[in-house]
């Protein structure tokens, strides 16, 4: 997993509340356990006219260019600004997977269902939860400024804008830890390789019937 230090980075604006995991990748794609290859098909019903299924062309479908993902002005944004309880619904990882895929490294909301909210530092991703007033201040500043960037400082725990103060965020500090450094789950536990080693031999030598 890539470490996350620092972003400075465009911002894409989705403007709904409640937005499931079901909304952000569809079942229907949910047939691989890779990590890549989903973020074609984020917010598949919102992005295309037509209805998706696993191996088509991309190019072959009609566009929303009405939904922001679709818009070149916002191309390239690496750092999403939603609403309320983003993330709720199923407990698909695959959802975390889709918007690193599409290029996603940090969100901004009030609020995020808590196993999305666990699988964004699972997979590499910043959530930072913010007042919802905040949130509203930073949509307005989207809308009155094209091009708008951030520049997230996971270290310092701020959000600078291009004018004005820093915004504070809170984090847990294992997961912070975790982030900055680019550990998932199977980094932490190669980082006890040998002490699992040690375990190994040792009930092989106390149960040598488990091995035989």
């Amino acid at each position: 997993m890539q470490p996350f230090t620092k972003l400075e980075a465009l911002v894409v604006p989705l403007d709904r509340v409640n937005v499931d995991t079901d909304a952000i990748i569809p079942k229907q794609f949910m047939k691989s356990v890779q990590r890549n290859g989903f973020g074609i098909n984020l917010f598949d019903e919102w992005r295309y006219f037509d209805h998706g299924e696993p191996g088509q062309d991309p190019s072959t479908r009609r566009l929303n260019p009405d939904f922001v993902l679709n818009q070149p002005r916002f191309a390239g944004a690496e750092i999403l600004l939603t609403r309320d309880n983003f993330g709720c619904g199923s407990s698909r990882e695959h959802a975390a997977w889709a918007l690193w895929d599409f290029g996603i490294r940090a969100l901004i909301a009030p609020g995020f269902a808590d196993i999305f909210y666990g699988n964004c530092f699972k997979n590499g991703m910043l959530p930072i939860k913010l007042d919802e007033r905040i949130v509203q201040q930073l949509f307005d500043l989207v809308g009155r400024t094209p091009g708008l960037r951030l520049a997230i400082d996971l270290e310092a725990q701020r959000i600078q804008p291009p004018a004005g103060d820093a915004i504070p965020f809170d984090v847990e500090p294992e997961r912070k830890r975790r982030l900055l450094n680019g550990l998932d789950d199977v980094a932490l536990t190669l980082q006890q390789t040998d002490q699992i080693r040690a375990y190994e031999r040792n009930r092989r030598a106390h149960e040598p019937w488990l091995f035989a």
